[in-house]
């Protein structure tokens, strides 16, 4: 059964947004993320925790290269979304600001082992042509094409048309099979007067190799295990990449849309994206998942677990 409707919700370039506190002042929000070559495995645990099939490694591993998170001058690797309990790799760091923000992402390729390009382009948010991102020969700059061992500064100005939540991803020469490894993330912009959730969850429905992942994991037992206490103000990050469609389902809860209609699925096309909040009550385990039925047994499932504080 489901029952729960966000309330105070305000809709901004089609994106649900909601009121909250009292505006904080304008920041410069500096992010230091890098390209770095991983090998990466879709199955840790070998097998679909639900059906008990196994999988052998030769299915589910593959090299690849991924965006992560370091303190300053690269010094130290970081999680890349610990807002929302997930340590992998994929998807790459939650950027996070509020509208009238200026964003410094600083970018390096460490890539030295397929010494490909690569770049980050990002959704929604203002910019000039050199913090674009964008490879087109004979046009772009070192934004768009950064070599192994270089780096660039993206500029960027979060609008009140940018709340919301948006993919940023590699728009170099090496876009398509970047993408489908998992390079790609996303920006979380917040309105002037919105508080920030207790709990973000980022969810990115992909189709990788022969499995329909979220966040790079597929099957239950892989993908990750979101968790909140009740009382929590939880916002949820879902965007779509890759060349497929999905919709996003979560059992035992709902939302609210642009026409205050109340549903508990979200259709998405390739990097389309939306966010949603509530204010959790209700403990127990919940699934979410993508409800096209050959994507879910693809791999694209997981739970949601909420315990009483």
């Amino acid at each position: 059964m489901t029952r729960r409707i966000a309330l105070s919700i305000v809709m901004v370039a089609g994106v649900a947004a909601f009121a909250g506190t009292p505006a904080a002042s304008a920041a410069t929000r500096e992010f230091w993320v890098a390209a770095v070559p991983v090998t990466w495995n879709m199955l840790p645990n070998g097998f679909d925790d639900i059906t008990g099939t196994r999988y052998a490694p030769a299915q589910s591993v593959m090299p690849t290269v991924v965006y992560r998170r370091f303190t300053p001058h690269w010094r130290r690797p970081l999680a890349n979304t610990p807002e929302s309990g997930n340590q992998n790799l994929i998807p790459g760091p939650l950027l996070r600001g509020r509208v009238g923000d200026r964003l410094l992402v600083h970018f390096k390729n460490l890539d030295f082992a397929r010494r490909a390009p690569h770049s980050m382009h990002f959704h929604a948010v203002r910019y000039k042509p050199d913090s674009d991102g964008a490879y087109v020969p004979g046009v772009s700059g070192r934004d768009g094409d950064v070599m192994p061992g270089q780096s660039w500064t993206y500029r960027l100005t979060a609008l009140p048309t940018s709340v919301g939540v948006w993919p940023y991803h590699d728009h170099s020469p090496s876009m398509h099979d970047s993408i489908g490894g998992g390079m790609f993330g996303m920006l979380s912009i917040i309105g002037r007067h919105e508080a920030w959730p207790d709990r973000e969850f980022v969810v990115v429905f992909i189709e990788m190799g022969n499995f329909q992942t979220i966040d790079g994991r597929a099957f239950v037992g892989n993908t990750p295990v979101f968790r909140s206490k009740v009382g929590d103000l939880v916002q949820w990050d879902v965007m779509a990449m890759g060349s497929e469609h999905h919709s996003f389902h979560i059992h035992g809860h709902r939302w609210l849309t642009n026409g205050g209609i109340p549903r508990d699925t979200q259709t998405l096309g390739p990097a389309e994206s939306f966010r949603f909040r509530w204010r959790e009550r209700d403990p127990g385990t919940w699934l979410y998942h993508c409800h096209v039925e050959e994507h879910m047994a693809a791999g694209m499932i997981g739970t949601y677990r909420v315990t009483r504080r």
